[in-house]
């Protein structure tokens, strides 16, 4: 049987991940071709003060950049709790030095 580390398994997720979501991108530029094919051509509305409305591209990059940053913290964190609570931990150096002295 073979045997797979969590590495390897994160990587199979994420290539299934990304496989599907190019099936999805693709599903929807087949989409908007088969749209844009049986829409009447109609002139574009015009929409006051449409030049200083956020690009949709700008949108997506500003709300991942937040999701990094906001990503990065909350793993500083984690790692800070994990520091902190080293000592209760058996195996931890603290925690054999406070085993150690309690005798």
């Amino acid at each position: 049987m073979p045997s797979y580390s969590p590495q390897d398994v994160q990587d199979e997720l994420l290539k299934v991940i990304r496989t599907s979501q190019e099936t999805v991108v693709e599903a929807v530029k087949t989409w908007v071709e088969t749209v844009k094919a049986v829409t009447p051509k109609a002139p574009s509305p015009q929409v006051p003060l449409a030049d200083k409305l956020p690009k949709p591209q700008d949108i997506v990059a500003s709300a991942y950049d937040f999701a990094e940053k906001l990503l990065s913290g909350q793993r500083q964190l984690a790692e800070e709790l994990v520091k902190a609570t080293a000592p209760l931990r058996p195996g931890s150096d603290a925690h054999e030095e406070q085993a150690a002295a309690a005798e």
